[in-house]
């Protein structure tokens, strides 16, 4: 595997490459003007660090590659706090499995963050694209129970398979919990051209509810086109994140999707909840206008879908 790290002098974090700390070599050296390049079958963040990146390119050379955390009391994430960054052909798993609770395998923050060809897989709180905007998941594998895909980014994820596990017993299972909460912040969850689909372990188990939704805030935002919906939705689709919930402020979208779990007959009646057909009404949440695919995809040679598929 090849990692490149670009200006990084804000690297805090502890890796172990065999037994060897890497960090130190890093420090040493006068990284904001040098690129430093290294292989390894495996890296594995110990319970007291996060990788940590700033700037730059993260690059595996196939999905055997993994981050991995085991601290059930203290679960860590991968953390990319950037302005430009690509990730790909690498998995970034979190194996705290379904009792731990909260434990995000990867959090972005920033503007033009990238991954490509990634497996990104956990339970609860898997991928918290936690703010900025264009953010892009073009081909990945997102693992996941509840609340997997959340966050207060503009992010869309496309050409992906969003796999939903078998969450502990008496929990169900929620895809996305968006967090806007700023009128003013053009942020949501777009999900397109995707295929949502349970595990085996999921399969077998069809007394266990699987939503594709709920408010984290209070102008949750997700829309979701042009995907293929497996049979093990629920039928009402959308949820309430408690009590509380504000299903006027909210907006929550389903655009041409298909499959046995995309039926709209049966979804939630809320004010903020819609059934669009027309291609016009979700033309401002494809790659090329919600996250300006054109302006920054090509340079990184990542392929994108800039409008709708049909």
């Amino acid at each position: 595997m090849d990692i490149v790290y670009e200006e990084a002098q804000g690297l805090v974090s502890l890796f172990t490459k065999a037994g060897e700390n890497v960090t130190d070599r890093f420090l040493k050296q006068n990284i904001n003007d040098c690129i430093e390049k290294f292989s390894a079958s495996s890296y594995h963040v110990k319970e007291y660090g996060i990788p940590y990146f700033e700037n730059g390119e993260y690059e595996g050379a196939n999905e055997e590659v993994s981050y991995c955390t085991n601290a059930a009391s203290s679960c860590k994430d991968t953390d990319i706090n950037s302005k430009s960054f690509l990730v790909k052909d690498i998995s970034i798993i979190n194996t705290a499995g379904p009792y731990a609770g909260q434990a995000v395998a990867l959090r972005t923050a920033g503007d033009y963050i990238a991954c490509h060809r990634c497996s990104i897989e956990g339970y609860q709180d898997t991928l918290n694209a936690h703010f900025g905007n264009n953010q892009f998941f073009f081909d990945c594998h997102i693992y996941g129970t509840i609340d997997f895909i959340f966050g207060y980014a503009a992010v869309v994820i496309q050409n992906s398979y969003i796999h939903v596990r078998l969450p502990r017993e008496g929990q169900k299972n929620v895809i996305t919990a968006d967090g806007r909460y700023q009128e003013m912040n053009n942020t949501a969850i777009v999900i397109h051209n995707c295929s949502i689909i349970p595990t085996p372990e999921l399969k077998s188990k069809s007394h266990v509810k699987t939503y594709l939704g709920r408010p984290w805030k209070k102008l949750s935002r997700t829309i979701i086109m042009e995907s293929y919906l497996d049979g093990f939705i629920d039928p009402q689709g959308w949820i309430e994140f408690d009590n509380q919930s504000d299903i006027t402020a909210l907006y929550y979208a389903e655009y041409h999707n298909y499959g046995q779990g995309s039926s709209t007959s049966g979804r939630v009646k809320w004010p903020g909840y819609h059934i669009l057909d027309n291609p016009n009404d979700v033309q401002s949440f494809t790659v090329e206008n919600f996250i300006k695919g054109s302006e920054w995809l090509p340079k990184l040679e990542i392929p994108y879908i800039p409008w709708l598929v049909r």
